[in-house]
């Protein structure tokens, strides 16, 4: 798509709902705010501690072999490259939603009433993003995804095997789609898949990285500078990595130049309960994808029974992920206080209430939704995001497994 056009799905009104454009330019905000906040963070406040060291202690270590300052200088610029990506991220963005009221001249801007409008909760979450290139869009990353996305491509290859030589190319469903990776894979093995997401910095990160980078390694993030703890040494600290890795409208056109059959590829911006229960959505998918997707529940009744929904009859639910159930004391909705009054759409993931499950035990509730189970492997070491360098290593044993959707339902 060209730079301005409409990128995903859901967001006709977005902009006009009240509530929706404080979310959407929060986000856009958050990127805007996220280097002065880095820099403050990583940098200003370390040489404040620094100088308040006895000066002795400070010339020691501002001095060969530790350089320290020329650390935070450094850190300094890894900022600033991060601040790169994001800047465009807001660019696009912006145009995106509206450009008839930002574009000023060549560069658009946030609207005044907007500026400044995210919080500390807005701008981690435009640090996580930024961080997430790493695992979905560089060279590097490679061996994290392999991992998730191998179960992913294995059974729908299985799955296809089995269907006639004619059959349209598979419909898959990503659910929780974040930066991408996965549905533009997908699209290059043939299948027309369909990403959702409801985090606006996912889906603005996404939207740029997908339809509007100009070439592989355009950026250069740094995803390690925003701690010092753990670091083996100071080059890994300061480790960049090149971003995207693959130029994606490049690498679609070279396979349909060698005879591929590429696929089709499209985002949604919604709420996966709200727009999947939807009566065109009924049994229109061959198959849900979801990485580290479902432990996103705050009531694992509603997604299984949305996913068993809009699959067709022998569609299937494959899984890869840990249970780092993301509701766990903090219930939506009613947040579980006695005292909360008031009455609650139950339309979508924010409904009040939540649970969590263990392992076998969401297995059990995969089977009581209806689903019958083709395959499962536990305890494989999933890293997310890690430095394979940190004197830190943490690593989920995951959870693969398939289950299919009855050919003919009760």
């Amino acid at each position: 798509m060209e730079e301005g056009e409409q990128q995903w799905k859901g967001i006709e009104t977005a902009i006009e709902d009240p509530e929706e454009a404080r979310v959407i330019y929060c986000a856009l905000d958050s990127f805007v705010q996220y280097a002065r906040i880095a820099h403050f963070n990583c940098t200003h406040l370390r040489r404040q501690s620094f100088y308040a060291l006895p000066e002795a202690h400070w010339k020691m270590l501002a001095a060969p072999p530790f350089n320290y300052l020329d650390t935070l200088d450094k850190v300094d610029d890894a900022i600033e490259s991060n601040a790169e990506l994001a800047r465009a991220i807001v660019r696009v963005g912006l145009v995106n939603f509206q450009p008839q009221d930002v574009t000023q001249g060549s560069e658009p801007t946030i609207p005044p009433r907007w500026r400044g409008c995210a919080k500390r909760l807005d701008i981690d979450k435009a640090r996580s993003t930024l961080r997430q290139f790493y695992r979905d869009w560089s060279a590097e990353g490679k061996s994290e995804r392999e991992i998730c996305f191998g179960p992913i491509f294995r059974a729908l290859e299985a799955q296809k095997e089995s269907r006639p030589k004619d059959a349209p190319p598979m419909r898959v469903l990503v659910p929780g789609a974040g930066l991408g990776r996965l549905v533009f894979e997908l699209c290059a093995k043939g299948y027309v898949s369909e990403g959702n997401e409801i985090s606006y910095h996912q889906l603005l990160a996404s939207s740029y990285i997908l339809n509007c980078v100009g070439k592989p390694g355009q950026h250069t993030i740094y995803p390690w500078i925003h701690t010092f703890s753990n670091h083996s040494t100071r080059d890994n600290h300061l480790r960049s990595y090149a971003v995207p890795d693959v130029h994606c409208a490049t690498e679609l056109t070279r396979l349909e130049e060698e005879g591929v059959a590429v696929g089709e590829m499209s985002m949604t911006a919604a709420d996966f309960l709200c727009l999947y229960t939807e009566d065109y959505q009924a049994e229109a998918w061959d198959a849900v994808a979801c990485v580290f997707f479902l432990d996103t529940a705050p009531n694992l009744i509603r997604y299984l029974e949305t996913i068993f929904y809009c699959l067709k009859p022998g569609g299937l639910l494959i899984n890869h992920g840990p249970l780092l159930w993301h509701f766990e004391n903090n219930a939506p909705g009613g947040h579980g206080h006695d005292d909360d009054e008031g009455d609650y759409d139950t339309t979508g993931i924010a409904d009040p209430g939540s649970f969590e499950l263990s392992d076998d035990e969401v297995m059990a509730l995969v089977t009581k939704v209806g689903f019958q189970i083709v395959s499962r492997e536990t305890g494989i070491e999933s890293p997310y995001l890690l430095d394979q360098e940190s004197m830190l290593q943490t690593v989920y044993k995951a959870s693969s497994w398939v289950a299919r959707k009855p050919r003919t339902t009760a």
